[in-house]
């Protein structure tokens, strides 16, 4: 990918270029297999160890590829589409169901066995195998999501383009996240994680596990396996102190736990109604 990864740098430093055909094939090919899901935005840690790697360069593409594309109507029985992208298709060859309205923007990987409710698909994302996307959940731009993950109704993934350098929503195998709640500016869900409903976590939220003798601290990261609900701390303000959203750790998932178990039986095991 060496050769598209050149083309498409040159371009975003240079417009002019967009008027290349070779640069035009150069995007349109990074879009074909970001839509087959051979290339993603971030790649993930290898057996071996390290951490996620964003490929800004596949994100430029992504952005360049918006003024290469002219307004088209799209028409899907009842329902017209009238937009730059056009949507998803050969569903059943892609062994995923979708169940109307729901939509995805060609662009977006969709492994086999994803189920799609009525939500929403940006370009640039990615959805592994056997994964959920509950009622009016919304997978934003360049979000990565593992395998067998549960997106519950009305989750909201935030989508991210520019600045390019800047890390994508992250979910990773077999986290359940509850509904309502929002996920943004990069902030990452360890694996088998249970975000309880209404959990609100971006990139500077405070994640506090609270399961010990002394409070432990996180940023924008829930470690694998915890069980987080919403909280609020204190904060001084010049006006005086003031209550803040931030999330609590309440406990860890345990190793016998069925990944299919439901958000309230997870919550139970530590004896929080939510």
């Amino acid at each position: 990918m060496s050769d598209f990864q050149s083309l498409i740098e040159q371009a975003w430093a240079d417009r002019a270029l967009l008027q290349s055909a070779e640069t035009q094939a150069a995007i349109a090919h990074v879009i074909e297999e970001l839509d087959k899901g051979r290339l993603r935005v971030a790649t993930p840690p290898t057996e071996d160890g390290g951490d996620w790697q964003v490929n800004d360069w596949v994100k430029k593409a992504v952005i360049l590829y918006f003024p290469l594309q002219q307004m088209q109507t799209e028409s899907v029985g009842p329902f017209e589409y009238h937009d730059k992208m056009r949507l998803k298709t050969d569903y059943a060859g892609q062994q995923v169901r979708v169940v109307p309205p729901a939509t995805a923007r060609y662009g977006a990987f969709l492994a086999p066995g994803v189920i799609l409710m009525p939500s929403y698909v940006n370009i640039g994302a990615y959805v592994g195998e056997g994964t959920m996307v509950d009622t009016w959940a919304t997978v934003g731009s360049c979000a990565q999501v593992g395998k067998g993950v549960h997106l519950s109704g009305g989750v909201g993934l935030g989508g991210v383009l520019e600045p390019v350098q800047a890390a994508p929503v992250i979910i990773e195998d077999g986290a359940f996240i509850g509904s309502r709640s929002i996920l943004v500016e990069g902030c990452r869900i360890g694996k088998e994680a249970v975000i309880g409903a209404g959990v609100t976590i971006t990139g500077s939220t405070k994640i506090i596990d609270v399961t010990g003798a002394e409070p432990k601290e996180y940023r924008g990261y829930v470690p694998p396996r915890s069980v987080v609900i919403p909280g609020s701390i204190a904060k001084q303000f010049p006006a005086g102190e003031y209550q803040v959203p931030c999330a609590l750790i309440i406990g860890q998932r345990k190793p016998s736990t069925d990944l299919k178990t439901s958000l309230n039986d997870a919550l139970r095991e530590h004896s929080v109604a939510i």
